[in-house]
């Protein structure tokens, strides 16, 4: 199990007429799919996520697989008004424990601040669901002037920089955390003379 191909899901939260995220989004995936170990999806949010997710029983299956079938998370994400897209947020907060001890990176874009307040305010998020952020990001401000007409980066040396030490990151802790939980989950703690349950 320990050499199988870890499964990489990229997700995309944007939902903006005229996003960027795309752009984003593919340049990352090629760098992926180039990084050896992984087997590498995208999933496009505002494809899988609607707003009857709770509600309905049947919008939820195939998100479930999704995030529970996946190895490890990369979060392609813009700021919105100094945080991360609603639709982000409904469709990490629609599941839990697949989430559980998995680690999850983050492609930010914004403007001056390259979407990084939208990165730490999902830290704490995911903190909450026991995954694990890497502290490595790839992060691009003022992220149109960024980019030529092919998608590549314009500063490609940076940014390619960047990415494979996100991608090297989580792929460690992607294996390693896969082991981890082949092993079971931590025992609840049992205090002497205190109830449980």
């Amino acid at each position: 199990m320990s050499d199988d191909p870890l499964v990489l899901t990229v997700l995309t939260s944007s939902l903006r007429t005229g996003r960027f995220a795309p752009v984003v989004a593919d340049w990352f995936l090629r760098r992926a799919r180039e990084h050896d170990g992984l087997v590498v999806t995208c999933v496009d949010l505002d494809e899988v996520i609607t707003p009857r997710l709770w509600s309905d029983p049947s919008q939820g299956p195939k998100w479930r697989r999704v995030v529970g079938g996946s190895d490890a998370f990369v979060v392609v994400t813009p700021e919105y008004n100094h945080s991360y897209p609603g639709l982000l947020k409904h469709a990490i907060d629609s599941l839990n424990q697949e989430w559980h001890r998995k680690p999850v990176g983050f492609v930010s874009y914004g403007g001056l601040s390259g979407g990084l307040r939208a990165v730490e305010a999902l830290r704490l998020v995911f903190a909450e669901l026991y995954a694990v952020s890497i502290r490595d990001t790839v992060s691009f401000h003022g992220a149109r002037a960024c980019f030529d007409e092919e998608g590549e980066p314009l500063d490609r040396v940076a940014a390619e920089t960047a990415a494979l030490r996100l991608l090297n990151e989580l792929t460690w802790w992607a294996r390693a955390l896969r082991t981890a939980r082949s092993h079971g989950l931590p025992a609840e703690p049992q205090v002497a003379g205190v109830p449980t349950g």
